[in-house]
């Protein structure tokens, strides 16, 4: 095939987004450059955000039991993390809109390559939080409060890899705080069980999101962005191991705490197996992974998306068991 003959890609393609997604085929031209800007385009980014809000909705329901309500905070977590991950989104591209010219993987995206203006972009990411309020405004007290919280979070985390090596933590802190305001929206309370759910989903981000950092390191470099992915170098892999092992270590403590008081043994042995079936699967990611294939890092940082999954789909057996 000559290269006339191949299918153009479609007018403002972010360079990283999964190929043949639905926002370039099926998304009015209009609302392409805003979906973009939202990360519709590569939902991975979603899905971390919305997986420690299911173990929490799970792990709560296996030990307070399941509530009329909690197909709606089910449903609800999906809708708030598909919203406030794109207004995240938003606010990151506006802050980092120069350092984001500067790298290869991201000067394609909307602010940088022109297709958005800053006060457009600020506008979108003001409708997306509006909407994701609506969402939230739907549950208990508590949930709110804690939803409320975790907007100083989202704020800072932009600005972490200029003042730390630790960015990564920042993330951690804010894309797994679902973890807590879920199981306070099925239980109405958060305790020790919550609290060790949401550690472990903060160790889990530091192990998916150094692979992610790795494929901009030279980049980084160059600009004086800080992250885990430059601090651990050549040891990348041991610090990997320590993080997949405190992820199991925490869960378990986290399921230890919640269900160990009343649970069965079948119900005990199904959640428990969510963490260790975890660890296995990030176990395969650290034996295929090569830090200087920035490729393969993105196969793997989008790998977990399975990870994740696994560990829902074991917690909601034994809420069921």
């Amino acid at each position: 095939m000559s290269p006339t003959d191949e299918t153009p890609e479609p007018q403002g393609t972010v360079a990283d987004a999964v190929s043949g997604n639905w926002v370039d085929r099926l998304a009015p031209e209009l609302a392409r450059p805003y979906l973009r800007l939202s990360r519709a385009d590569r939902p991975i980014g979603t899905w971390l955000l919305l997986l420690p809000c299911w173990w929490g909705v799970a792990l709560a329901a296996g030990r307070y039991g399941w509530q009329a309500t909690d197909l709606w905070i089910i449903l609800g977590c999906a809708a708030g993390a598909w919203l406030m991950r794109g207004a995240g989104c938003t606010w990151n591209d506006i802050t980092d809109r120069d350092f984001d010219a500067a790298v290869a993987r991201t000067r394609s995206r909307p602010i940088p390559s022109g297709q958005v203006s800053v006060r457009q972009a600020i506008v979108w990411m003001a409708a997306q939080m509006a909407l994701a309020g609506l969402v939230l405004f739907t549950f208990n007290g508590l949930a709110i409060g804690l939803g409320l919280a975790s907007l100083g979070l989202v704020a800072i985390y932009p600005f972490a890899k200029r003042f730390t090596w630790w960015p990564q933590l920042f993330l951690g802190l804010a894309f797994n705080w679902g973890a807590v305001l879920a199981y306070a929206a099925q239980s109405g309370r958060v305790d020790g069980a919550s609290v060790l759910l949401y550690l472990a989903g903060i160790a889990w981000t530091l192990f998916y999101d150094t692979i992610y950092a790795h494929q901009d390191k030279e980049d980084d470099v160059l600009i004086g962005v800080k992250s885990t992915a430059r601090l651990f170098g050549a040891a990348t892999g041991k610090w990997l191991g320590l993080f997949l092992i405190l992820t199991v270590m925490l869960m378990s403590s986290a399921i230890l705490a919640a269900l160990l008081p009343a649970a069965g043994p079948v119900k005990l042995a199904l959640a428990l197996a969510a963490p260790w079936a975890m660890g296995w699967h990030l176990l395969w990611q650290m034996r295929r992974l090569d830090i200087d294939d920035p490729a393969g890092c993105l196969r793997l940082f989008r790998a977990n998306r399975d990870t994740g999954l696994i560990a829902a789909l074991f917690l909601a057996a034994a809420a069921l068991a």
